[in-house]
């Protein structure tokens, strides 16, 4: 026999997964390798979640080696779920203009192509509104015009299992501990 209270208590639980749900907002960004933005916002305060994927290109379900030919047109992105009670679309915003050099067209250090471009894709017109403010005001940070493309709408496309989480499961693969670590070793840095 069922406990009286376990239907309530279900329902009460249930109510409190859709509204923690509710509260979620998304952050579609690329600023170069999505292994680099991956890390960058990995383990910030409101950031539940960081997905490597694919963005802004010419056909659905790209594979890394479709994006790495530079013909498809899509640049390498993170997708990240935050509660935007914790943390705000500007303050992560204000942490991607701080995280890459959003001036380089199609390139962040070494690597090179148009999969590498900065990207902002907004998911409604308040987020695009957000950021081409906030755009103008990084801008004062740069003596070269930021380059970054700001988009709205564009679908999103996880990238293949083995980009998820690459930096902290790969914490000794040569391109972490030459781009990756010293990036974020500045980012700690006053």
């Amino acid at each position: 026999m069922a406990h009286p209270a376990f239907p309530s208590t279900l329902a009460l639980f249930a109510t409190m997964c859709f509204a923690m749900a509710m509260n979620e907002e998304h952050a579609v960004l690329g600023g170069g390798c999505f292994w680099c933005v991956e890390a960058v916002y990995e383990g910030q305060a409101g950031i539940t979640s960081v997905v490597s994927g694919y963005a802004a290109g010419k056909n659905p379900n790209p594979t890394y080696e479709d994006v790495c030919t530079g013909q498809s047109g899509h640049a390498e992105v993170v997708k990240i779920t935050f509660d935007p009670a914790r943390i705000s679309y500007k303050k992560i915003l204000d942490l991607f203009w701080d995280a890459h050099d959003p001036t380089t067209l199609n390139r962040q250090g070494a690597d090179r192509g148009t999969q590498y471009r900065s990207i902002i894709i907004a998911e409604n017109p308040a987020q695009r509104d957000i950021a081409e403010k906030a755009k103008i005001q990084a801008q004062a940070g740069f003596s070269e015009p930021i380059v970054t493309e700001i988009l709205e709408g564009v679908e999103f496309f996880p990238a293949e299992e083995y980009h998820q989480d690459f930096s902290a499961r790969n914490p000794n693969h040569p391109y972490v501990r030459a781009v990756i670590a010293p990036k974020l070793e500045k980012r700690k840095s006053p």
